[in-house]
């Protein structure tokens, strides 16, 4: 069972101080997962004034600092629209990329999202395929693409009894698509949906992208922290 660690997604330094922001930073709590357990790396790259980036430059920085302390780890990062809306910006960005990450995820009820998976695929970057409800699950399934997909990552909104039910939703529109599914929650029902994922046993991930703080309520001081606490309600 892969335990993937989501270093930072969109929170801020205002909302934690130990969210990280620079690749050196990035590499640290990566090795700092990596140790607890994580199998895996996904980061929201940054610019060197720490907004989102998908810039040749910006990829390869993160990239290589986070290669550096976790040799052999995977290493994925996020392509969501809102960090270059025009898709055929971010398509060419992806071109651009001189140092190719393992693997992308990419929120299938985004516009354009197969045809960016295509363009990942060429480019011989894994993908995972982001699903944040049935509609995306159908997107996906109508594609072809889903058997070429390295993981298929079910998403959940926050709210513990429409977290379940939108979940349940989703597992029934995907069907019986091959590629290992990784389950995770966000917020309040980060922690439920790490138990969900072992009792079925999927992949899940957890780290400051999907909640800041421990099973018990207190607020964790890093990646590790929140990978360590996984690992042993995954070993539970």
């Amino acid at each position: 069972m892969l335990l993937e660690a989501a270093l930072n997604g969109t929170r801020t330094l205002t909302e934690h101080p130990a969210i990280p922001v620079a690749p050196e930073e990035q590499a640290r709590e990566a090795r700092a997962a990596v140790v607890e357990g994580a199998g895996a790396i996904h980061v929201h790259v940054r610019d060197t004034s720490g907004r989102e980036s998908l810039a040749c430059r910006d990829v390869a920085r993160t990239l290589d600092a986070i290669r550096a302390e976790c040799p052999g780890v995977p290493v994925g990062i996020s392509i969501g629209a809102w960090i270059v809306p025009e898709m055929w910006r971010r398509l060419a960005l992806v071109n651009s990329w001189k140092v190719l990450p393992d693997f992308v995820a990419v929120n299938l009820h985004e516009v354009g999202a197969a045809d960016t998976i295509r363009r990942l695929l060429e480019r011989g970057i894994g993908v995972e395929a982001g699903i944040w409800n049935a509609p995306a699950a159908y997107t996906l399934i109508d594609s072809g693409l889903a058997d070429q997909c390295l993981r298929i990552l079910i998403e959940t909104a926050e709210g513990s009894v429409n977290a379940r039910a939108n979940f349940r939703q989703i597992e029934a529109a995907l069907g019986g698509i091959s590629s290992p599914y990784l389950l995770h929650g966000l917020g309040a029902s980060a922690w439920e949906f790490v138990e969900l994922a072992a009792s079925r046993h999927y992949h899940t991930r957890m780290g400051f992208s999907d909640t800041l703080l421990l099973p018990n309520g207190a607020r964790a001081n890093s990646n590790g922290d929140l990978i360590a606490a996984a690992r042993r309600i995954v070993q539970r």
